[in-house]
């Protein structure tokens, strides 16, 4: 599906559609890969989703401790998915190799089918990435962003 946002409220809404069609039944995390440019909305997209998964902590890319996570309370049945039960943001704009993620954890974090872990720059370790959901994002212009999610 491809979607032109106008507007944070518009991105708002995408990010809450994603988060409703969550559904996880595979024996792994649900991994998610947010492509694009920098300035072009995946940072805005990971803190609506955050939001709408119940968080209410400021979400900020983690692009220098690499990695946060986040505890999901289930806060009503709009998540589609239940069984998670940790948001972990990754950004790997930093890392040089896929190497470097399993020092951080990475074979634990994408064996646990309660994690969602949604990865900034996954091109980056596309060698120990699996498959995963792949979300494009386009810098259009000022207040425009095009979203894939494929």
């Amino acid at each position: 599906m491809e979607f032109l946002s106008k507007s944070l409220k518009e991105t708002t809404k995408i990010a809450s559609d994603f988060a409703k069609s969550l559904q996880n039944k595979g024996q792994k995390a649900l991994v998610v890969g947010l492509y694009g440019e920098l300035g072009s909305g995946k940072t805005t997209f990971m803190k609506y989703l955050a939001e709408v998964l119940g968080l209410r902590e400021v979400i900020q890319s983690p692009t220098f401790v690499i990695m946060k996570k986040y505890h999901l309370v289930p806060i009503s049945s709009k998540l589609s998915a239940p069984n998670l039960s940790h948001l972990i943001h990754i950004d790997a704009y930093r890392i040089e190799s896929g190497e470097e993620m399993k020092i951080l954890g990475w074979e634990k974090l994408i064996s646990d089918p309660k994690n969602l872990i949604c990865v900034e720059w996954p091109e980056r370790i596309s060698e120990i990435i699996p498959k995963h959901v792949v979300i494009k994002f386009e810098h259009v212009s000022e207040n425009k962003r095009k979203i894939k999610i494929e």
